[in-house]
């Protein structure tokens, strides 16, 4: 590792190996320093261990997806868009297929392909993977990258350095916000960390007497007490757990919850190819049907097994009541409560859990034609450690592989 390296790309991520296989390919003798003893581990546990690479959508939706500063991507995804990212893996022999929502995953459904692909073509590009290496600090000296140093002492001699260390969720892959500090000792401001992509824990203790219950096709709603319009609304899968909730639908609520969550109500509409006319009329032949069972063993057909006994406490029908005793009110506020389960926000689960963090190096700093540094020449910056995040749905690897390509292009 004492040789020269003409760049030395810190972090062996998404972002990193991706930099790493471009700029070799254009003749540079690059190392990746990565501080776990394999690469990539955050990207072997996205969508599930089924890593959802990339969103099939054009570069204006991509855009449009990005919660923050997505002005600052236009470049990077005009230089590797996703139909890029699509082509790049194909090539590399891992077949991709599109699901709902755009979400693109390999045909697999194993994440390791979309690993073994990137770290190949790092290596077969001919760059230098380190693994069980971590790096200290950036080095300059007049404002020129030197080199950099690693936690052992050794230093690294080099005219270009990249930080692509990751946000600060899921310590465990190594995203501990190493990046952040290290800009930060070069001069470098840092927007506040902040979750994104994160589970919910609420108010309701009856979320907890669902746990491990996944919803599917249903939508979600978030009404924020001070704005006329839903802040987000979306149909798609959810899943109640010991806390609150997670699945897709909240995790992509989520990033659109800032500040205090007392402010905000979610409702879950567990019918919504039915309209509430519609509804009552489904109920009207369930309860015919089941007209001398009580209320609580009448609702089997409508709702999953272990939300009835919630949905039916909640209704404020008592469970032994029979069904042909039900008024035309109490059927009615059933129906209301179908089509908005309620959920309390009260707070997000700890940043270690988010997918994602928001925040990160400013992008004011950085060039967006490069993503070089404007404050040190020769230090450039891919992936999560910008302050740049989007929904989920594939958005967030597209930042890294569309920010770490044009790093690699402008090295």
């Amino acid at each position: 590792m004492a040789n020269h390296f003409d760049a030395v790309i810190i972090g062996g991520g998404a972002a990193g190996l991706l930099c790493a296989g471009f700029a070799a390919r254009r003749g540079m003798r690059v190392a990746v320093l990565e501080k776990n003893d394999r690469p990539a581990r955050k990207v072997r546990i996205t969508g599930k261990g089924r890593c959802n690479v990339t969103n099939n959508c054009d570069n204006n939706d991509f855009i449009r997806a990005v919660r923050g500063n997505g002005r600052f991507l236009y470049s990077a995804i005009a230089a590797f868009s996703t139909a890029d990212t699509m082509a790049f893996f194909e090539g590399l022999g891992v077949p991709l297929k599109t699901e709902r929502g755009n979400r693109v995953f390999p045909v697999s459904d194993q994440a390791t392909d979309i690993v073994d692909a990137l770290v190949g073509f790092a290596k077969d590009g001919g760059a230098k993977i380190f693994t069980g290496q971590a790096a200290k600090e950036v080095l300059a000296e007049n404002g020129q990258v030197t080199g950099v140093l690693l936690e052992s002492g050794e230093v690294i001699p080099c005219t270009r350095a990249v930080i692509a260390t990751g946000g600060k969720s899921y310590p465990l892959t190594g995203s501990t916000g190493d990046g952040y500090r290290m800009a930060q000792q070069l001069g470098h401001t840092i927007a506040p960390i902040k979750p994104s992509l994160i589970p919910i824990v609420a108010k309701e203790g009856y979320c907890a007497a669902m746990m491990g219950l996944s919803l599917r096709n249903v939508t979600l709603k978030v009404l924020d007490s001070g704005k006329k319009k839903p802040v987000f609304e979306e149909l798609g899968e959810m899943l109640f757990t010991h806390f609150g909730v997670s699945g897709p639908l909240v995790l992509s609520a989520s990033s659109h919850m800032t500040g205090d969550l007392s402010r905000y109500r979610m409702e879950i509409d567990l019918k919504p190819g039915l309209t509430a006319q519609q509804l009552d009329a489904r109920l009207l032949r369930d309860f015919e049907e089941n007209r001398n069972r009580d209320f609580a063993n009448s609702l089997d057909a409508l709702l999953p097994r272990k939300m009835i006994p919630v949905v039916v406490e909640l209704s404020g029908i008592p469970a032994g009541e029979k069904v042909h005793q039900i008024t035309r009110e109490q059927r009615q506020g059933l129906c209301i409560l179908i089509k908005a389960f309620p959920v309390t926000p009260k707070a997000f689960r700890p940043i270690e859990e988010a997918i994602v963090t928001s925040g990160g190096i400013k992008v004011g700093e950085i060039n967006p034609k490069t993503m070089e540094s404007k404050l040190v020449e020769g230090l450039f910056f891919a992936g999560e450690v910008i302050d740049v995040d989007g929904y989920t749905g594939g958005y967030n690897l597209q930042i890294a592989f569309s920010t770490g390509y044009l790093a690699a292009q402008n090295l």
